[in-house]
């Protein structure tokens, strides 16, 4: 089946932009104390550099909105006009009594209830199948109009916390130990399953598309997440379309998505400044120590690291790193070094913000278009405000043939 022109056109103008401008997307700031693009945009690179670290914070979420100097505007305008996106509609809400969000987390609870309010389909769902279910809190909020429900999850303790949640709520629900990963997972789905996955990551969600277009479930919704949670380094395109194109991308590439943050407190916020400061600092010790002007990846470190002082950081991580040990050193000048460069490198991140959303774009609509081939209707929107998620992208797909085994809504 041929895709949608729609789909289609906005696919491939995606492609066309992140293709051409490959050169301000990729290289990331962290790694690289200079960019190869600085060297074409001198005004814009030094203006991003002088900039401070709240002016970078401040711009995070709405980087198109920078009065910076050229190409800067000319990018964020080509970006804002290709991440355009309706919000899918909603149907009002039912009420929910309290108990049935006994242990959601109130902005989880939020994403469910939005989540649920744009499925709408041609035909109504009598199977509900919650993948990586956790404790199934998604597909008890979808089946407690009475519909059958299934819920596949890995991890036992939470297999065993969501049957005992359903049991305890009076939802008819399956709760099975389910590595969806596993090449048996496939036996869990049926046709007559509706499969609904609210932030599956990488690998998670992209085997859940390719197991109901094989089973021919008649419809299925999904909002992906954490697309870089990939087993392969390189990204392996699920389309005809995204197969053709010459862009070729890493599991480093498919970070960019991520790395937009809206939702960390205050405190999480300046542990998370603070580390990222210190690792910058250590990276300048560490390649004048190595005598090598490149970056060295450092594992991630338990937050007690963030007690030390930063000498004994740097002298602890110099160790685990099998470096050597860092001699008369003036500590509190490395430290503002490190900090500096952390505001550099946030500025300078602000070019790679503006690709996030096409980015993200680009791979869902490597999604939908894989199921447009195998003969499916797909509606793609927004299902909620990006305050509540980033990841807020829903696609939602139906098979074009007549059900024989399915309820019509009336």
């Amino acid at each position: 089946m041929t895709a949608s022109p729609y789909l289609l056109e906005h696919f491939q103008a995606l492609d066309r932009f992140l293709s051409e401008h490959q050169a301000l997307w990729r290289p990331r700031p962290f790694v690289c104390r200079s960019l190869p693009w600085e060297n074409d945009y001198p005004e814009l690179a030094a203006w991003l550099r002088a900039r401070s670290l709240a002016n970078a914070e401040a711009a995070h979420n709405q980087p198109s909105e920078l009065a910076a100097p050229a190409p800067f505007p000319q990018l964020a305008a080509i970006a804002c006009e290709l991440s355009q996106i309706d919000e899918l509609p909603a149907s009002e809400p039912p009420a929910v009594a309290h108990r049935q969000n006994l242990d959601i987390p109130g902005r989880k609870s939020l994403q469910i209830q939005a989540f649920s309010a744009r499925l709408h389909f041609r035909e109504r769902p009598q199977h509900w199948l919650d993948w990586c279910s956790g404790k199934g809190h998604l597909g008890r909020h979808l089946a407690r109009n009475g519909a059958a429900l299934t819920c596949l999850e890995w991890d036992e303790a939470l297999v065993n916390a969501g049957d005992q949640l359903s049991e305890r709520l009076g939802v008819d629900a399956t709760h099975r130990c389910q590595d969806v990963l596993a090449s048996d997972a496939g036996d869990q789905l049926h046709a007559t399953h509706t499969p609904v996955a609210l932030h599956a990551c990488g690998d998670l969600h992209v085997r859940l598309l390719q197991l109901a277009v094989a089973k021919q479930c008649r419809q299925l919704a999904v909002a992906p997440c954490c697309y870089n949670r990939i087993t392969d380094e390189q990204y392996v395109p699920l389309s005809q379309t995204a197969g053709a194109s010459s862009l070729q991308l890493t599991r480093d590439d498919l970070g960019l998505p991520l790395s937009e943050t809206v939702t960390a407190g205050a405190r999480e916020r300046r542990n998370r400044d603070q580390s990222m400061a210190w690792r910058l600092g250590f990276d300048t010790l560490q390649r004048r120590l190595r005598q090598q002007d490149e970056y060295l990846p450092t594992p991630s470190l338990p937050g007690a690291w963030l007690k030390k002082d930063f000498a004994d950081y740097c002298r602890d991580l110099a160790t685990l790193k099998q470096l050597p040990a860092p001699g008369d050193e003036d500590w509190q000048a490395l430290e503002r070094t490190g900090w500096q460069r952390l505001a550099e490198v946030r500025n300078l991140e602000l070019v790679r913000g503006l690709f996030r959303r096409p980015l993200e774009l680009w791979l869902l609509l490597d999604r939908a278009l894989l199921l447009e081939e195998q003969g499916y209707s797909v509606r793609l929107g927004t299902f909620c405000p990006s305050q509540l998620t980033p990841r807020n992208l829903l696609l939602l797909a139906e098979l074009d043939a007549p059900a024989q085994n399915v309820t019509r809504p009336e």
